[in-house]
């Protein structure tokens, strides 16, 4: 099959004959008088539907068939990075200030951008890229940008945390002011928990952020979200490991959220992320550069040197108990040798009776198993019940009011420090990053609240 860029038959014809190549702008009439106007795209499909693919000027692709009747004009050639960014173009790049912050990019879409002559999503690989597209970023800080990962979020693995953990200490060893780790969103919040328990005590923040819609789309929130998490990283006077994304739909703020008490909680809004059994720790408003906090920090810039405690066990599962085979689950966890189970229960943190001998097979086995609550809001409490109180018996750990993300890379991390499960237990069960609070009330912290904070 002859191929031209991807597109084949009477559309690579045509294309050919009006010397048209991906990044072209052209314009298409159809035998019926409809026009359009963009940019041709690469086509990666092979088939013969005679479809041509255009990137309009409101940033969105679509497909035009095209036969006999159809005349394709070109009209001229894009310039690079246009259109599609998530801001103007500056003139010239503008003068940083003197707080430097350093971008890590492991994967998603935040950082990227449509290459025209390829059609593939591009990562802003260097700081003059990242002020050309995204100016004002200069406004809080002087960027440097390093991808270390070029991964779907589904891909994040414990060894890519440790990797993460050993990259976040070089560049705060080396001074810079702030971190921003670039992610994908699926999995920033296992992420954002695994990297606070090993950054033991930070002088600095980190600020992980991510994309719900690639740069390339005219709703995107990439730019948005990005400008806040360099605000946060460069100029919050608390140094923790947070995640700054959109605070509601709208472009008005963002919120910073502690690492391990953040939960995605929708699929694709902009406000997806919510601290839970917890406020945010931070407003964040990028139009006029400043932070409101809205819980206490549990450090504060510079008050601590970088201490780190690398290191995570990738033989920790997770089981959700339903009205089914709980205990098979876990039998067949312990068979393939694993370290950990992090058991999600319902409410109060139950599991089906039959189940219980095997909570008590893996306490025999030395198999920690700790329990978080399906509930999302709200603790675990195997004390109300008398399910719970022989779970307890059987050996299980509840972890209070922690999140599920929390759970499982706390018990990842602390694996590697401990064998006994004595240990473990009281290591679980030890405040070490805000990921356990005293009793509250089931409160939901809903965006309502922090408008005109």
């Amino acid at each position: 099959m002859d191929s031209y860029h991807g597109y084949t038959g009477i559309v690579a014809e045509m294309l050919r004959e009006a010397g048209v190549e991906p990044g072209d702008v052209v314009e298409v009439v159809r035998g019926d008088g409809s026009r359009f106007k963009g940019v041709v795209m690469t086509r990666y499909s092979l088939s013969e539907e005679p479809f041509l693919i255009l990137k309009l000027d409101n940033g969105y692709n679509i497909g035009i068939r095209i036969d006999e009747s159809t005349i394709i004009r070109k009209l001229g050639r894009v310039e690079r990075g246009a259109p599609g960014e998530p801001v103007g173009l500056a003139e010239e790049e503008p003068q940083p200030p003197e707080e430097k912050v350093f971008i890590i990019g492991a994967g998603g879409t935040i950082a990227s951008r449509v290459d025209y002559e390829t059609g593939a999503v591009k990562p802003y690989l260097d700081a003059a890229e990242l002020a050309r597209n995204i100016p004002e970023l200069f406004n809080y800080a002087s960027i440097e940008a390093k991808q270390i990962f070029s991964i779907l979020s589904e891909d994040m693995k414990p060894w890519m945390w440790e990797r993460l953990v050993e990259e976040i200490a070089r560049r705060i060893e080396e001074g810079y002011d702030g971190i921003v780790v670039t992610h994908g969103t699926d999995t920033m919040a296992y992420t954002a928990s695994a990297l606070a328990f090993a950054l033991r005590s930070l002088p600095v923040p980190v600020a992980l952020t991510g994309a719900q819609r690639s740069s390339d789309r005219p709703s995107s929130d990439a730019a948005f979200n990005l400008i806040s998490a360099v605000l946060a990283a460069s100029k919050a006077p608390f140094a923790e490991v947070v995640v700054v994304m959109h605070g509601e739909t709208g472009d008005s703020y963002a919120l910073a959220h502690r690492g391990v008490r953040v939960k995605k909680l929708h699929t694709s809004r902009r406000d997806a992320f919510q601290s839970v059994n917890a406020p945010p720790l931070a407003k964040v408003d990028p139009y006029k550069g400043e932070i409101v906090l809205l819980d206490k920090p549990l450090r504060r810039r510079g008050e601590e040197e970088l201490r780190v405690d690398n290191g995570f066990d990738d033989r920790v599962v997770v089981v959700k108990h339903f009205p089914g085979i709980t205990a098979e689950l876990i039998d067949a966890a312990l068979d393939k040798g694993v370290h950990g189970i992090v058991l999600e229960g319902t409410g109060f943190g139950h599991i089906s009776t039959d189940a219980i001998k095997s909570i008590e097979r893996a306490t025999d086995m030395g198999v920690p198993v700790v329990v978080v609550s399906q509930t999302i809001f709200g603790r675990v409490n195997l004390n109300v019940y008398s399910t719970g109180r022989l779970m307890l018996k059987a050996g299980a750990i509840p972890l209070e009011d922690m999140t599920l993300e929390a759970a499982y890379a706390k018990l990842s991390w602390v694996l590697k420090r401990a064998s006994d499960l004595r240990e473990v237990r009281r290591l679980m069960l030890t405040n070490l990053a805000g990921e356990i609070s005293g009793r509250h009330s089931l409160r939901l912290y809903t965006h309502a609240q922090y408008r005109g904070w």
